[in-house]
């Protein structure tokens, strides 16, 4: 299962890393430490979090924007739903939760998952979705 560094996660959530450090000092999210002594949090961990402040609408940060440079919202896989053709993979962009109907083939050509970072490109009313 992919990790990321607070740094990371603050940025996927669209917040400060003080932000992100606080909220692991307070137990929010559980963190761990790699052989280097970094704090990383699971992706699993990540994404269950990421659906939890966007639903409070918690983002620790009051003056902080959300843009969507050129469409691109980069964030974290929170579900990936598997038909016999087609599949749903849903996106927690910071605030933004997408959702993207696309093949099962191309799921399975990704390596989707739950925790894994993707972002979302959205043209019209097409989401595509990009593995990091």
């Amino acid at each position: 299962m992919q990790s990321y560094t607070i740094g990371q996660a603050a940025r996927l959530l669209g917040v400060s890393p003080d932000t992100a450090r606080r909220w692991a000092d307070a137990g929010r999210v559980a963190t761990h430490r790699d052989d280097s002594g970094r704090r990383l949090i699971d992706g699993r961990d990540l994404a269950a979090f990421s659906i939890e402040i966007a639903q409070g609408g918690d983002s620790g940060d009051d003056d902080a924007s959300y843009t969507s440079a050129r469409n691109a919202f980069p964030g974290i896989v929170t579900a990936v739903k598997l038909g016999d053709v087609a599949a749903q993979v849903e996106i927690q962009a910071g605030p933004h939760r997408l959702v993207s109907l696309l093949t099962r083939e191309a799921v399975e050509e990704l390596g989707l998952e739950v925790g894994m970072q993707a972002t979302a490109r959205v043209k019209s009313t097409n989401v595509h979705v990009d593995r990091i």
